[in-house]
């Protein structure tokens, strides 16, 4: 069995924190209850699967929370840039034996479980695997052996990350899973009937 982890990156869900572009739209308070529920989904999604998950916090690691300590391994995020934050967490996945190691976002309410086991299948018979997300970036990211190229000189949360990992991945054998719609804008609620009190 090989082994896999699914490593999870949050922000701590504090006031005016976080989705700083959606709260343009929205508001701060609406869009901590919005970071908060997508959080919660992307928590039940991946507490369904059967491999390791690891919640990496930006600030703080907090043991009281939604994330629970019997589930989830917990760390803090070290690194000046997210991308040297995931590098740092892949590293210590792949240094701690893994041979499948996965990230994903936690602003997608369109995540499923089968887009994660269907990259851990595809991790057999390829180097990588990607996500796209619809503003450019990515959602997910998976590799069996680590690829320093695809964490450095990125505009992270700009719409080149995903063509420039892609670039970065032009040797490597990789499966695209379908796009998905990150939630970064007001607009990027339009679509769910559960966030519409949020655009009235």
């Amino acid at each position: 069995m090989k082994k896999n982890i699914v490593l999870i990156f949050t922000r701590n869900p504090e006031l005016g924190k976080v989705k700083s572009r959606l709260a343009k739209g929205v508001g701060q308070e609406n869009a901590l209850e919005i970071y908060k529920k997508l959080l919660s989904h992307t928590k039940d999604v991946v507490s369904t699967l059967n491999c390791t998950k690891r919640v990496g916090y930006s600030v703080k690691v907090r043991d009281n929370d939604m994330w629970d300590n019997a589930i989830f391994e917990k760390f803090q995020q070290e690194g000046e840039d997210l991308g040297v934050r995931m590098y740092n967490a892949f590293e210590k996945a792949f240094a701690d034996g893994y041979d499948n190691v996965l990230i994903v976002g936690s602003d997608l309410y369109d995540l499923r479980a089968s887009h994660i086991n269907e990259a851990f299948d595809a991790l057999h018979s390829n180097d990588a695997v990607i996500g796209p997300a619809q503003d450019g970036g990515y959602y997910l990211l998976g590799m069996n052996k680590l690829v320093k190229d695809v964490f450095y000189n990125k505009e992270w949360g700009g719409d080149t990350v995903l063509a420039g990992t892609m670039n970065d991945l032009a040797m490597a054998k990789v499966h695209q899973l379908e796009t998905l719609n990150d939630i970064d804008f007001a607009e990027d609620l339009k679509p769910y009937a559960e966030f519409a009190q949020y655009l009235q």
